[in-house]
Protein backbone atom coordinates (compact mmCIF):
# COMPACT_ATOMS: atom_id res chain seq x y z
CA UNK A 1 0.00 0.00 0.00
CA UNK A 2 1.04 3.15 -0.84
CA UNK A 3 1.95 6.58 1.81
CA UNK A 4 -0.32 8.91 1.43
CA UNK A 5 1.92 11.98 -0.77
CA UNK A 6 4.58 13.82 1.55
CA UNK A 7 4.63 11.12 4.26
CA UNK A 8 7.59 10.09 5.00
CA UNK A 9 8.34 6.84 7.04
CA UNK A 10 10.92 8.98 10.25
CA UNK A 11 8.09 11.10 10.92
CA UNK A 12 4.52 9.36 10.17
CA UNK A 13 5.73 6.37 12.24
CA UNK A 14 6.58 8.89 15.42
CA UNK A 15 3.29 10.71 15.06
CA UNK A 16 1.12 7.61 14.57
CA UNK A 17 2.20 6.00 17.91
CA UNK A 18 2.11 9.57 19.43
CA UNK A 19 -1.23 10.00 18.32
CA UNK A 20 -1.82 6.13 19.52
CA UNK A 21 -0.69 6.87 23.03
CA UNK A 22 -2.99 10.26 23.20
CA UNK A 23 -6.07 8.34 21.97
CA UNK A 24 -5.81 4.67 24.19
CA UNK A 25 -4.97 7.28 27.20
CA UNK A 26 -8.18 9.45 26.35
CA UNK A 27 -10.84 6.80 25.16
CA UNK A 28 -8.90 3.45 26.37
CA UNK A 29 -7.20 0.86 24.38
CA UNK A 30 -10.81 -1.01 23.50
CA UNK A 31 -12.45 1.59 22.01
CA UNK A 32 -9.82 2.71 19.72
CA UNK A 33 -9.43 1.82 16.11
CA UNK A 34 -6.56 1.53 13.99
CA UNK A 35 -9.08 3.88 11.33
CA UNK A 36 -8.93 6.51 14.25
CA UNK A 37 -5.56 6.33 15.24
CA UNK A 38 -4.81 6.57 11.10
CA UNK A 39 -7.43 9.69 10.67
CA UNK A 40 -5.69 11.37 13.81
CA UNK A 41 -2.47 11.62 11.89
CA UNK A 42 -3.81 12.26 8.24
CA UNK A 43 -2.90 9.18 6.98
CA UNK A 44 -5.43 6.43 4.62
CA UNK A 45 -6.14 3.73 7.08
CA UNK A 46 -4.53 1.18 5.05
CA UNK A 47 -1.01 2.62 5.43
CA UNK A 48 -1.13 2.51 9.24
CA UNK A 49 -0.14 -1.13 8.72
CA UNK A 50 3.27 -0.05 7.10
CA UNK A 51 4.01 1.69 10.50
CA UNK A 52 2.94 -1.38 12.59
CA UNK A 53 1.00 -4.62 12.16
CA UNK A 54 -1.47 -4.72 14.25
CA UNK A 55 -2.96 -2.68 17.42
CA UNK A 56 -1.90 -5.16 19.57
CA UNK A 57 2.07 -4.73 18.78
CA UNK A 58 1.08 -0.31 19.10
CA UNK A 59 0.49 -1.15 22.07
CA UNK A 60 2.75 -2.91 23.64
CA UNK A 61 5.54 -0.93 21.95
CA UNK A 62 4.48 2.17 23.75
CA UNK A 63 3.98 0.29 27.09
CA UNK A 64 7.73 -1.39 26.28
CA UNK A 65 9.31 2.20 25.64
CA UNK A 66 7.96 3.38 28.19
CA UNK A 67 9.72 1.25 30.64
CA UNK A 68 13.28 0.91 28.82
CA UNK A 69 12.78 4.71 28.54
CA UNK A 70 12.46 4.23 32.70
CA UNK A 71 15.01 2.23 33.40
CA UNK A 72 17.82 3.74 30.91
CA UNK A 73 17.07 7.41 32.96
CA UNK A 74 16.94 5.65 36.44
CA UNK A 75 20.81 3.99 35.26
CA UNK A 76 21.97 7.43 34.24
CA UNK A 77 20.42 9.28 36.94
CA UNK A 78 23.10 10.46 40.20
CA UNK A 79 22.20 8.09 42.28
CA UNK A 80 23.66 9.33 45.74
CA UNK A 81 26.42 7.64 47.81
CA UNK A 82 25.66 7.38 51.82
CA UNK A 83 22.77 5.69 53.42
CA UNK A 84 19.83 3.82 51.66
CA UNK A 85 17.43 6.33 53.54
CA UNK A 86 19.61 9.15 51.03
CA UNK A 87 19.16 6.67 47.81
CA UNK A 88 15.37 5.74 48.65
CA UNK A 89 14.71 9.44 48.95
CA UNK A 90 16.43 9.97 45.38
CA UNK A 91 14.50 6.73 43.97
CA UNK A 92 11.24 8.51 45.18
CA UNK A 93 11.92 12.06 43.45
CA UNK A 94 13.24 10.62 40.42
CA UNK A 95 9.81 8.31 40.36
CA UNK A 96 7.60 11.63 40.69
CA UNK A 97 9.22 13.78 38.51
CA UNK A 98 9.62 10.82 35.98
CA UNK A 99 6.02 9.66 35.57
CA UNK A 100 4.81 13.64 36.18
CA UNK A 101 6.53 14.57 32.72
CA UNK A 102 4.68 11.55 31.00
CA UNK A 103 0.77 11.07 32.35
CA UNK A 104 -0.11 9.24 29.38
CA UNK A 105 2.35 7.14 29.03
CA UNK A 106 1.67 6.11 32.60
CA UNK A 107 -1.59 5.67 31.98
CA UNK A 108 -1.70 3.43 29.84
CA UNK A 109 1.54 1.27 31.24
CA UNK A 110 -0.99 0.85 34.11
CA UNK A 111 -4.26 0.59 32.88
CA UNK A 112 -4.05 -1.50 29.69
CA UNK A 113 -2.43 -4.38 30.93
CA UNK A 114 -5.62 -6.22 30.99
CA UNK A 115 -5.31 -5.65 27.10
CA UNK A 116 -2.04 -7.50 26.39
CA UNK A 117 -1.32 -10.88 25.10
CA UNK A 118 -0.07 -13.61 27.55
CA UNK A 119 3.30 -12.81 25.77
CA UNK A 120 3.54 -9.62 25.46
CA UNK A 121 2.63 -9.02 29.25
CA UNK A 122 5.34 -11.63 29.93
CA UNK A 123 7.52 -9.10 28.32
CA UNK A 124 5.97 -5.67 30.00
CA UNK A 125 6.05 -7.62 33.26
CA UNK A 126 9.74 -8.49 32.74
CA UNK A 127 10.54 -4.43 32.57
CA UNK A 128 8.63 -3.78 35.93
CA UNK A 129 9.96 -6.52 37.74
CA UNK A 130 13.68 -4.91 36.99
CA UNK A 131 12.52 -1.80 37.89
CA UNK A 132 10.62 -2.84 40.97
CA UNK A 133 14.20 -4.74 41.93
CA UNK A 134 16.42 -1.48 41.75
CA UNK A 135 13.47 -0.36 44.56
CA UNK A 136 13.86 -3.53 46.27
CA UNK A 137 17.61 -3.55 46.26
CA UNK A 138 17.65 -0.49 48.42
CA UNK A 139 15.33 -1.58 50.56
CA UNK A 140 17.97 -4.51 51.34
CA UNK A 141 20.10 -2.54 51.92
CA UNK A 142 18.58 -0.25 54.31
CA UNK A 143 17.49 -3.24 56.00
CA UNK A 144 21.05 -4.57 56.66
CA UNK A 145 22.24 -0.81 57.77
CA UNK A 146 19.61 -0.82 60.10
CA UNK A 147 18.17 2.59 58.53
CA UNK A 148 14.72 1.06 57.38
CA UNK A 149 12.78 -1.40 58.10
CA UNK A 150 9.77 -3.20 56.25
CA UNK A 151 8.30 -6.44 57.26
CA UNK A 152 8.98 -7.98 53.58
CA UNK A 153 11.03 -6.31 51.02
CA UNK A 154 9.34 -7.20 47.45
CA UNK A 155 5.92 -6.04 48.96
CA UNK A 156 7.52 -2.80 50.13
CA UNK A 157 8.46 -1.74 46.95
CA UNK A 158 5.32 -2.71 45.10
CA UNK A 159 3.70 -0.53 47.34
CA UNK A 160 5.91 2.33 47.11
CA UNK A 161 5.99 2.27 43.68
CA UNK A 162 2.08 2.24 43.64
CA UNK A 163 1.64 5.02 46.31
CA UNK A 164 4.39 7.33 44.04
CA UNK A 165 2.72 6.77 40.93
CA UNK A 166 -0.57 7.82 42.26
CA UNK A 167 0.44 11.17 41.93
CA UNK A 168 -0.22 11.27 38.58
CA UNK A 169 -4.18 10.21 38.76
CA UNK A 170 -4.76 13.62 41.19
CA UNK A 171 -1.79 15.98 40.95
CA UNK A 172 -2.76 19.35 38.52
CA UNK A 173 -0.92 22.09 38.38
CA UNK A 174 -2.30 25.33 39.96
CA UNK A 175 -3.82 23.40 42.95
CA UNK A 176 -3.82 24.00 46.40
CA UNK A 177 0.16 22.48 46.48
CA UNK A 178 2.84 23.13 44.52
CA UNK A 179 4.33 19.92 42.20
CA UNK A 180 7.86 20.85 44.43
CA UNK A 181 5.69 20.71 47.71
CA UNK A 182 3.93 17.25 46.53
CA UNK A 183 7.00 16.03 46.31
CA UNK A 184 8.70 16.62 49.81
CA UNK A 185 5.71 15.31 51.23
CA UNK A 186 5.25 11.98 49.27
CA UNK A 187 9.45 11.40 50.22
CA UNK A 188 8.72 11.78 53.79
CA UNK A 189 5.42 9.60 53.65
CA UNK A 190 7.77 7.46 51.94
CA UNK A 191 10.22 7.29 54.47
CA UNK A 192 8.14 7.20 56.83
CA UNK A 193 6.41 3.82 55.21
CA UNK A 194 10.09 2.35 55.29
CA UNK A 195 10.71 2.80 58.76
CA UNK A 196 14.00 5.00 58.01
CA UNK A 197 15.29 6.25 61.14
CA UNK A 198 16.36 9.89 60.80
CA UNK A 199 19.88 11.08 62.42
Amino acid sequence: MARKPGSRAEITGPRLRDAALRLFARDGYAAVSMRQIAAEVGVQAGAIYLYTPDKQTLLAELMIDHLKALLAAWDDSALPGGSAAARLEHFARFHIRFHAARADAVFIAYMELRNLTPENFARVEGLRKRYETELERILQAGQAEGCLTVPDTKLAAMALIAMLTGVNTWFREGGRLTRARVEDIYVDMVLKAAGARRA
